[in-house]
């Protein structure tokens, strides 16, 4: 049986990974005391569906939303149970010492893209929010998740949270917006370009938050990379110059 030849180090492995989120002093040690709790017969992959069902699960609810309001309940305990089979485990390979850093970064962060699909689409198809909108959000969601996986590769940092906002407080979000929109009804606001319900404006806040934070990052990295680059080329070009000054001082030494 012929074993493939990895050609590189997976860039995830090195990275620095960035996790500064408001939450994390309480989602790290909780994290941590389920890795040691949890039984021998869940493993990572386990949780990897267990989070993936559990957006399907969002996405159900949302659309039964347009029967019964109280499908938005069904919806925030998937969210709950996205974040335990999401957050955990990453956390659980790496206290059991079974980290597999190719397949889990791919995994992990394909399996996002597409629960991000489906949790924003189902947003969509229910009652509380434009179709439209929700999509406009799903695109600053995918722009950023898109960003910080380009930062990972040409900077080495894999930063996950900006602010101190991450996935999990995007979830908490989440979950206060079914509440809130539950108990008053999602009403509707008249704004100067056009009418739109408590939740629309939730969802385009998430929007604008996000695509206007792309922006902003995408153009402070771009600088800081150009900067890095000339400094690079600059230093390339004094090695290059002090080597042929080098080798002409070599010559010149020989001859005499």
């Amino acid at each position: 049986m012929n074993i493939p030849v990895l050609p590189k180090k997976p860039v995830e492995k090195d990275a620095e990974r960035v996790n500064n989120i408001m939450l994390g002093p309480l989602e790290r040690p909780a994290l941590a005391w389920m890795a040691k709790k949890m039984p021998a017969w869940i493993t990572p992959d386990t949780l990897t569906v267990i989070g993936f069902l559990a957006t399907v699960l969002i996405f159900i609810s949302y659309i039964l939303t347009n029967w019964n309001p109280g499908f938005l309940w069904l919806a925030s305990f998937g969210f709950i149970l996205n974040w335990f089979g999401d957050s955990l485990d990453g956390t659980l390979a790496r206290h059991r010492h079974i980290e597999r850093p190719r397949y889990g970064f791919f995994i992990d962060h394909t399996v996002d893209a597409l629960s991000e699909v489906l949790v924003f689409l189902g947003i969509g198809l229910s009652p509380y929010v434009k179709f439209d909108v929700a999509c406009l959000a799903l695109i600053g969601y995918l722009l950023f998740s898109i960003l910080v996986y380009i930062m990972t590769y040409v900077k080495g940092v894999f930063r996950i949270s900006y602010l101190k906002l991450g996935p999990t407080e995007m979830r908490v979000l989440a979950i206060i917006a079914n509440a809130v929109v539950f108990f008053s009804g999602n009403f509707q606001i008249n704004l100067p370009f056009g009418t739109f319900t408590l939740y629309d404006l939730i969802a385009i806040f998430v929007a604008v938050l996000l695509s206007c934070g792309f922006i902003i990052v995408m153009l402070w990295q771009a600088n800081e990379l150009s900067k890095e680059d000339v400094a690079n080329r600059e230093k390339k070009a004094l090695k290059e110059k002090e080597k042929k000054l080098k080798k002409t001082s070599s010559q010149i030494t020989d001859n005499l």
